[in-house]
């Protein structure tokens, strides 16, 4: 394995699994015996509709519930540059299958809103966990399953290393997500950080106008590098689009990048959290990882986080042309991985 390899995958991780890894478990790849599932052909055109909203924490949060109230909750985060509708053909899978089902817009997205004007616009890691607890007081839910992917995935993570009480199970795509600044402000070899170009693009005034100007052109453009081979149309991506068009997204989404660099600050509110995370805490909850066999995003080897998890554990693939935004290529797949840890509980 490369250094290059092994960079690539500390950067996105921010360095909280990289403190107790060796080069040779971050190179992407396949696991043996992983389980597969066939590439789908579907470009329907199914809404999943943020109808509900509820005040939690700094928020007024807008979400889709689906399934019955007495149902065992699953909580389901998005990632960027994506929203909801990542989950509109697993969410209502999940709810013919009894659970209660919540799916938030997170900070930045769709109809969720800061409840007050002076709140700092904050898109570090741990607020937008802390988001993810204060929505389950708000409802009610002492524990639920919590699933995601990119962002969201890491969000699900600190989820379960932080609150485990709160946590029946976990999946996220792309395994283990959390890290710390430290780990961020770190050079990497160039073919390493060539990967990570719109980090370098968001550190920029530039950069941030540019992506103010042309949020939906930079949002689809990821969408294909991330999933080479998944044919989107063009109303599928639009329903997720219109998510952009919240008035924080841009200084969310900038806020998390620069702050991931270490090139802005987050809140002192926070500081605690951060720190339990920097040192890459052990998750101690049912999990199951997944990853798509055609992520064309930057991901590790599930050999290298796979230590991370002491509980009841499974790694797998979903395989067939399968990307980064893995619950919309894959819904079955990630559904079933839902189920099976939820019944691990």
């Amino acid at each position: 394995m490369s250094n290059s390899n092994n960079a690539t995958w500390t950067r996105r991780s921010f360095g909280g699994v990289a403190l107790g890894l060796t080069a040779a478990g971050i190179l992407a790849g396949r696991v043996e015996g992983a389980e597969q599932s066939k590439r789908p052909v579907r470009q329907k055109n199914m809404d999943l509709v943020a109808d509900k909203r509820i005040d939690a924490g700094d928020l007024n949060v807008g979400y889709a519930e689906l399934g019955p109230e007495d149902g065992s909750p699953v909580l389901l985060f998005h990632g960027w540059p994506y929203d909801i509708n990542a989950f509109a053909e697993v969410a209502p899978l999940l709810a013919k299958r009894g659970h209660r089902v919540i799916v938030p817009h997170l900070r930045g997205y769709g109809s969720t809103r800061f409840l007050s004007e002076d709140t700092f616009r904050n898109g570090q890691q741990s607020a937008l966990a802390v988001d993810a607890i204060k929505l389950m007081d708000a409802l009610k839910i002492e524990k639920a399953t919590v699933a995601g992917f990119d962002w969201g995935a890491r969000t699900a993570d600190i989820v379960a290393a932080l609150w485990p009480e709160r946590c029946r199970g976990l999946v996220s795509v792309s395994g283990y997500l959390i890290g710390n600044q430290a780990a961020g402000k770190a050079p990497l070899p160039p073919a390493a950080e060539f990967q990570w170009w719109y980090q370098f693009y968001f550190a920029t005034d530039r950069g941030r106008d540019g992506y103010e100007k042309y949020t939906n052109d930079f949002a689809k453009l990821i969408w294909r590098l991330a999933s080479p081979q998944w044919k989107f149309d063009d109303s599928t991506f639009e329903r997720s689009a219109e998510a952009f068009a919240n008035p924080d997204h841009v200084s969310i989404v900038v806020h998390n990048y620069r702050w991931r660099l270490g090139l802005t600050q987050g809140e002192k509110r926070f500081d605690e959290f951060e720190t339990k995370l920097a040192v890459g805490p052990e998750i101690h909850v049912p999990t199951i990882t997944m990853e798509g066999d055609a992520n064309g995003a930057p991901h590790p080897d599930p050999k290298a986080y796979a230590s991370k998890f002491k509980a009841k554990y499974e790694h797998r693939l979903a395989a067939g042309g399968i990307g980064h935004n893995l619950p919309q290529e894959a819904p079955e797949a990630f559904a079933k991985a839902v189920r099976d840890v939820d019944s691990w509980a």
